[in-house]
């Protein structure tokens, strides 16, 4: 029998850009860079709130 084909989406993409990853660089400094705030600023805002990026971006007062 043959497989189903399975259907590529975008849904990763978009839950993927809808977080910061706390634990990579690259993120908390493209972060940092897009609020001026620290790294550390940063990454304990992600403690704080998680990891989603609205709620990172709102506590950290953009």
């Amino acid at each position: 029998m043959a497989a189903a084909k399975k259907s590529k989406t975008a849904r990763g993409r978009k839950q993927d850009r809808a977080r910061v990853a706390g634990g990579q660089d690259h993120e908390v400094q493209y972060e940092a860079k897009k609020t001026r705030k620290s790294a550390s600023a940063v990454k304990k805002a992600v403690k704080k709130v998680g990891n989603t990026r609205k709620r990172v971006e709102r506590r950290l007062g953009r």
